[in-house]
């Protein structure tokens, strides 16, 4: 007959205090409440991006000369400049804001609608900016991680924002309205060429993607509307492509997914945008 010894005993209680604490700890994340929808967006969305975007971003990237990948990044991410510039001024960042709108004009002309970005070989620094970012700006609470169907990475405070972000994506205006959906197709294929390197990297290192995607994506949407050192300048698209994050909200499908929102113009080769592409297409 065994016996059990003080230790023994100690132990067990341990045991059980520590499993009872881990049950009582159990539970949805705080700002991921709807987890259950989000990962089923987040495989809906992959799966559209495996079968389809993938592939056809890939034959982009490889067929089309370097030259003209980077003369349509520069045309969409020159009219995103615009709705930039605009939520910097509602920011209250009239410097910033000022930049911006020289940016747009002086691309927009001299640089040929945008094909050459000679603004940035001027010294005039590339933002980004959305409506969201502004709401947050203002102290909107982001509310809970959402994932969007075909959008990506969002929270309920940039959901709420989309609309607007839509309606100051200049290119949503473009006539006639088979000129603006085969645009926003090929704005689509070219942010998601941008992210193939970043994908890739990132099904190599996630254990969990649906996890790595969430928290990337919180955390530098965080960091772009509370920046740490309030007067440092905003990063380019390019500074942000080196860090893997999603949102919006300007990539769709797995582009998105892939780190923060991305934006249509030099996203990373991007978590962009000014406007979800795909929603500017005319139905």
């Amino acid at each position: 007959m065994t016996y059990r010894t003080p230790k023994s005993l100690r132990s067990a209680a341990l045991a059980l205090g520590v499993t009872v604490l881990l049950a009582g700890c159990a539970g949805p994340n705080p700002r991921d409440p709807y987890e259950g929808f989000n990962r089923a967006m987040f495989s809906f969305n992959d799966t559209v991006d495996t079968y389809a975007l993938k592939p056809a971003a890939t034959a982009y990237r490889n067929v089309l000369p370097n030259f003209v990948q980077t003369g349509v990044n520069n045309f969409f991410g020159n009219l995103a400049d615009a709705w930039t510039g605009v939520n910097n001024l509602l920011q209250g960042k009239g410097e910033a804001g000022m930049s911006d709108v020289t940016r747009f004009a002086l691309n927009s002309t001299l640089g040929i609608v945008g094909l050459f970005d000679i603004a940035s070989e001027a010294g005039l620094q590339k933002h980004k900016e959305d409506f969201g970012q502004t709401l947050g700006t203002w102290g909107v609470p982001s509310g809970p991680y959402l994932m969007l169907p075909l959008l990506g990475p969002s929270t309920v405070r940039d959901t709420v924002a989309l609309p607007l972000d839509i309606k100051g994506d200049i290119w949503a205006y473009k006539e006639p309205v088979y000129i603006r959906n085969t645009g926003t197709a090929i704005r689509v294929v070219d942010q998601r060429a941008n992210l193939l390197n970043a994908t890739s990297l990132l099904e190599d290192a996630a254990l969990d993607r649906y996890e790595f995607i969430r928290d990337g994506f919180l955390q530098r949407r965080e960091s772009q509307i509370h920046p740490d050192d309030g007067d440092a300048p905003r990063k380019s698209k390019k500074d942000d492509s080196a860090e893997i994050d999603a949102k919006p909200a300007a990539v769709p499908v797995a582009a998105a997914q892939s780190s923060a929102p991305v934006s249509s113009e030099s996203a990373p080769k991007e978590l962009n945008s000014g406007a979800p592409a795909a929603a500017t297409a005319s139905q």
